[in-house]
């Protein structure tokens, strides 16, 4: 007979496997509930409201990347150091789960407007703590040195190196989906876009 444990963490696999398959639109109590043949009543036991279903989908994974960015950093000597160190780690943590990255940064954004969950105060208070350290890491590397020019907000900065990694992972998740190789091997594309995130930096 399964634990408690295993019915929660199965519900997730559910879950997950739902987006992947057609977003965020198909994570229903009820698709939850057939798949796992059991009532929907079970699976609301253990996530009160849709927002918890996506959260324990999608945290895990986001604190799994915060982790990886933040420790890459640690060590870092350096604003840019720091940079290099943060880009790649986030880059190469959503590279070698293409499925988790899209399950995570995609998925929600699948299916119309209406149908959409949309984020709580409470989702938000969940995400948010995990989302600020692993900028603040970053920050306090970027903080250190006034000779490094990231513009007047080091924190600002730090999202927007994690934006421009983010965004590397989603054209080689898009070219990967559509099998349709890149022109530019994906390492060095990496390459590239951490020189420039560091440009006139040593």
């Amino acid at each position: 007979m399964a634990g408690k444990g295993d019915t929660r963490r199965r519900i997730i696999e559910i879950a997950a496997d739902l987006a992947r398959e057609g977003g965020a639109a198909q994570l229903t109590f009820d698709a939850v509930a057939a798949r796992l043949g059991t009532s929907k009543q079970a699976v609301i036991y253990w996530f009160p409201t849709k927002e918890d279903l996506i959260a324990g989908v999608a945290l895990p994974a986001l604190k799994a990347e915060a982790a990886c960015a933040s420790a890459a950093v640690e060590e870092a000597e350096g604003p840019a150091d720091a940079i290099e160190r943060f880009a790649r780690a986030v880059a190469n943590f959503h590279l070698a789960d293409l499925d988790r990255f899209r399950l995570v940064y995609l998925s929600p954004q699948m299916g119309n407007r209406a149908s959409r969950p949309r984020a709580s105060d409470r989702l938000g208070q969940t995400i948010h703590p995990v989302t600020s350290a692993m900028y603040g890491a970053l920050e306090t590397k970027l903080a250190v040195d006034k000779s490094f020019k990231v513009g007047d907000d080091p924190r600002r900065a730090a999202v927007a190196v994690h934006m421009a990694a983010l965004g590397h992972v989603l054209l080689v998740a898009m070219a990967d989906a559509i099998d349709d190789p890149l022109a530019h091997d994906p390492a060095d594309l990496l390459d590239s876009l951490v020189a420039l995130l560091t440009v006139g930096h040593a």
